[in-house]
């Protein structure tokens, strides 16, 4: 049985989420990438592999060296998930905006 991911599961995690966060300022090796960890690196290889069959992170090879490299493209299957919460949420939060300060408008007025 093959396991299928998707990137919401792959950002689900909060170590994926820091690696991603270190990788998306410069491309970086999984050596490299561990040593920002406490956990062992067959424990960040795993994370990596995971951000990497989501295509969160493409991999190339310069010499023995691989170097992982964020993929922006991918990011924006979540924004693009996400657009209808903001802006249903940006309505609300406005809407709640505009009752507040009619509120307080109507206070301002009863207090003269």
């Amino acid at each position: 049985m093959e396991i299928r991911r998707d990137v919401f599961q792959a950002i689900a995690d909060p170590t994926r989420r820091a690696i991603l966060g270190l990788v998306a300022l410069q491309d970086m090796t999984p050596g490299a990438i561990a040593g920002n960890f406490d956990s062992t690196r067959q424990t960040i290889s795993k994370h990596i592999q995971i951000l990497t069959e989501c295509e969160l992170l493409k991999q190339t090879q310069s010499g023995r060296e691989i170097y992982y490299q964020f993929n922006p493209k991918k990011m924006k299957e979540i924004a693009d998930w996400l657009e209808p919460y903001r802006k249903l949420w940006e309505g609300r939060l406005s809407a709640m905006d505009d009752l507040l300060k009619e509120m307080q408008t109507k206070k301002t007025r009863s207090k003269k």
